[in-house]
């Protein structure tokens, strides 16, 4: 069960129903239930972050979100209609995804996987435009991949793949981006590029939504935070409402410190060794 002060972080509702929410909806796979009952709403032009353990519905919420898991029960509502009776072209053309694992046909080049995001407006009678070639343009060079077009996919380095799919998506040119753990497997180096450009978008209009395993990544680029555990929602607000050592320790069971990122000013995770944390509890005693 949520904690008081957990509960109490619940942000207010808005004056507008948002663009995307879930309202009362069971999810998982075959007949394991992830989570049930869920509620949630997404603020427009907002960056929001989604964290918690392993296992614990981050990344089920989010497929839920996107159309790609359908509830047992309740309903995921977008732009005012259950999310299920759009058609497939229609969803893609109101919100995109960059899925966990993004897999490139072999011998693809940057910029026919890029063109690969107009396909929602693609069709019998409307084929290829100049509006299509300008959109594929503007999200090449948002990404900064514009001189890797001719390049293959497979050749590139993860970081420049992934800006190469965050691309794709771009020219989808939807104001809602849906994004599965997309710093997994980068260095340090191509996390934070991509992060820098995950806020540019945030900050010209594009509301986000994105599952993060680090929490001080979280912190400091999200605007809006949802912590989950267990398949329920824990907690949700902004970072330096989510983000406190008593919430980390309930949700992931970590003992720390938080402290002001000494750049950002925003909460910073800092976890206690098992000596460390022996002694902190002794000190506040």
């Amino acid at each position: 069960m949520p904690s008081a002060s957990a509960r109490g972080m619940r942000s207010e509702t808005a004056k507008a129903p948002p663009r995307l929410h879930v309202a009362a909806a069971s999810l998982g796979y075959d007949k394991h239930l992830i989570s049930e009952d869920l509620s949630v709403s997404i603020p427009d032009e907002s960056f929001t972050v989604i964290v918690g353990p392993n296992a614990c519905g981050k990344s089920t919420l989010l497929r839920g979100l996107s159309r790609l898991l359908k509830p047992s029960a309740g309903r995921v509502i977008l732009d005012g209609a259950d999310i299920g009776s759009y058609k497939a072209k229609e969803v893609a053309r109101r919100l995109g995804l960059l899925p966990q694992t993004s897999l490139a046909p072999d011998g693809i080049t940057v910029a026919d996987l890029v063109a690969r995001g107009r396909y929602p407006y693609q069709g019998f009678i409307r084929q290829w435009t100049e509006d299509d070639e300008q959109a594929v343009a503007r999200a090449m060079d948002q990404t900064a991949v514009t001189d890797l077009s001719g390049r293959l996919v497979d050749e590139l380095s993860g970081g420049q793949r992934q800006r190469v799919w965050v691309a794709m998506a771009l020219a989808q040119h939807t104001s809602i981006m849906l994004l599965d753990e997309p710093t997994t497997f980068l260095d340090i180096t191509h996390q934070i590029e991509l992060m820098e450009l995950f806020t540019d978008l945030h900050h010209v209009g594009h509301t986000l939504v994105a599952v993060l395993h680090d929490l001080n990544h979280a912190a400091r680029y999200g605007t809006h935070l949802i912590a989950m555990k267990d398949g329920a929602i824990v907690a949700e607000g902004t970072p330096d409402q989510v983000v406190t050592a008593e919430l980390v320790e309930e949700v992931f069971g970590l003992r720390c410190l938080v402290v002001p990122d000494p750049v950002a000013g925003t909460p910073q995770v800092v976890p206690l060794g098992r000596e460390r944390s022996d002694k902190h509890t002794q000190e506040s005693h």
